[in-house]
This record gives C-alpha cells, sequence and structure tokens, in this order.
C-alpha cells in the first residue's frame, strides 16, 4: 500500500525567528504519524531580513524541506496561492510561518480527512488578540454573511488540511490573479469538518497585516462573493431623489403659502449639497471596488514570479 504524502505548505514573509520553529514543530507532530510521509514546503515571498539564508540552512539538513523562493513580494495571498497550488500531497495543509496556529492541530485534521473531508477548516473559537479586534472581526463575519447566499466560515483564516481533489478544482475553476481563498474554499460548497482552536498572540517577529492589508481583505471578501452592495446604491439613489424631490415640494408649497414670511437661508441648501455629495462619493467607492476587482481580473497577471527552487 502506497504511503500517502501530506504537504505542509507555510508562506513566509521576514519570519527569520520563525521559520526554524515551525519547522521543528511540523516535523514533531509528523513523527507522530508514522504512518504517512510528510514534506515541508516554504514559499518565500522575497524576504529581507535572512529569512531565506535560514530556509537553505533547513533544505541542506532535511530533504523533506522544499522551498520556491519568489521574485518579488506579490502580497500573501498571492504568494500564498500559489504555495498551495504547487504542493503535490495527497493533502496540503496550510500553515502560516507567525505560529499563531498550532502544527499540532494537523493530528486532528488528518483523522477528519481520513473519514472522508475533503476540506477540514480550522476554526479560531477563541484569541489572545485584543477583545476589540475580535469582535469587530465577528462583526464582519457576520456583514458578510447577510450579504451573500454563500455560507462563508466565521474566523476561518485558510489554517486547514485540504484534499487534493480541491487543490485540483481550484487549480482548474478559479483564475482570479489576486485570489480570496476563504471565499474559494465557500464558493466550492464541499464537505467541510470544523476544528477548533485557541489562536496565540505572536511571540516573534512583527504582523505584515497593517490597516490596508486588513481591509483589502475585507473589500475583497465582500466584492468577490455578493452584488449586494451594487444594488444598495441604486436603492439610496432611489431613496435619495425621493427626499429631494419632498423636501423641494414642501418648500414650494410652504413658500406659496407664506411668500412674505418664509425665509429658507442657505442652510438646507448646505446641508443638501453635503447630504447628496456624500452619498455620490460613497457610492463611486462602492463602484469603484467592483471596477477594482475587474480591471485585476482583466490584467490576467500570473500569481508569481519564481526566482529559484529548492530541494523541489
Amino acid at each position: 500500500m502506497t504511503t500517502k504524502l501530506i504537504t505542509i505548505m507555510t508562506p513566509c514573509y521576514n519570519e527569520v525567528l520563525n521559520v526554524r520553529e515551525v519547522n521543528r514543530r511540523v516535523r514533531e507532530m509528523a513523527a507522530s504519524l508514522p504512518a504517512y510521509s510528510f514534506e515541508h514546503l516554504f514559499i518565500d515571498n522575497a524576504s529581507t531580513d535572512g529569512t531565506l539564508d535560514v530556509l537553505r540552512e533547513m533544505a541542506a539538513e532535511d530533504p523533506s524541506v522544499k522551498v520556491i523562493v519568489n521574485a518579488r513580494n506579490v502580497g500573501g495571498a498571492r504568494s500564498g496561492m500559489h504555495g498551495l497550488l504547487q504542493a503535490k500531497g495527497d493533502a496540503v495543509g496550510a500553515l502560516f510561518a507567525d505560529l499563531q496556529d498550532p502544527p499540532e492541530l494537523f493530528v486532528e485534521m488528518i483523522k477528519k480527512w481520513e473519514e472522508g473531508f475533503p476540506i477540514v477548516a480550522a476554526i479560531k473559537n477563541t484569541s489572545e488578540e485584543s477583545g476589540l479586534m475580535y469582535r469587530v472581526r465577528t462583526a464582519y463575519y457576520k456583514l458578510v454573511a447577510r450579504l451573500t447566499n454563500v455560507k462563508v466560515l466565521e474566523h476561518f483564516t485558510g489554517f486547514g488540511l485540504y484534499d487534493r481533489s480541491v487543490i485540483e478544482r481550484i487549480r482548474s475553476g478559479f483564475r482570479d490573479p489576486h485570489p480570496f481563498f476563504r471565499g474559494m474554499i465557500a464558493e466550492l460548497g464541499l464537505p467541510t469538518a470544523k476544528v477548533f482552536y485557541n489562536q496565540r498572540r505572536r511571540k516573534r517577529g512583527i504582523s505584515k497585516n497593517n490597516f490596508y492589508t486588513l481591509y483589502d481583505f475585507a473589500m475583497q471578501g465582500i466584492t468577490n462573493l455578493s452584488k449586494v452592495p451594487l444594488r444598495l446604491v441604486i436603492f439610496f439613489g432611489f431613496i435619495s431623489a425621493m427626499l429631494s424631490f419632498l423636501m423641494g415640494m414642501f418648500y414650494l408649497v410652504y413658500k406659496l403659502v407664506f411668500w412674505y414670511s418664509f425665509t429658507v437661508g442657505l442652510a438646507p441648501v448646505v446641508l443638501g449639497l453635503f447630504f447628496l455629495g456624500s452619498v455620490q462619493l460613497v457610492a463611486l467607492g462602492i463602484i469603484g471596488e467592483y471596477v477594482g476587482s475587474i480591471h485585476t481580473l482583466v490584467l490576467n497577471r500570473p500569481l508569481v514570479t519564481e526566482k529559484e527552487r529548492i530541494n523541489c
């Protein structure tokens, strides 16, 4: 009987303090499952802090450590997706290098996979991040759930285990050069097992997610899965037009009745202009997000340009 291969894919960027530790914990997890063969694939997103030097040393010491080096930093979403598509395992696990997610959880994930689940999603039901941020994320997931009929997993970051058939479906079915992986998993709609864990606080290094990247992920989740915001623009336009018409008729009638005593002043005009201007700006912003998504898709650029492969 052929030994099943499990590939653990880890995207990394400037994680010189973490890559050895995450690989050590993956090897310890693999040692507890001798019936399987494991390889650890790192995809380095053009790190500048010495991460690649450490990865070279690890690959020289252990042939099961594979490394793909990007020519430039293309962002975590594109780099991670390319790594998943290059993985060769019968099942592919996605694990980030920041050590906030426990590699030991793959033991439970593999059991679920063997039970027949093509997708095993790790859900953080508690987190050591700030309570405010956790509540903001929860509110966002609930908003996305209301905007779309696609069931998006709450507090699912991509950490999980995926059958080879899932990877091949993503490869053949999606052509997005700026992928939203969590949305892809939701779109597939395949049977999914959930395992729960507590997400730890980052101990070494700094997070690569700033306000812009978090906003980008959030807007991707909405624009990829729902057209409701575009419909809301139309509804707000109708409502704004109706309110403006009713207010105009009210002031006209009031002026005709109290011709000599009624003075409107500039305040209603200024308030009306600011109201309509803000509605237009919000509408243009929403439309712009969708146009930007279309523009990215039309460019049809590759996910990454590889600079080098090690042990592959």
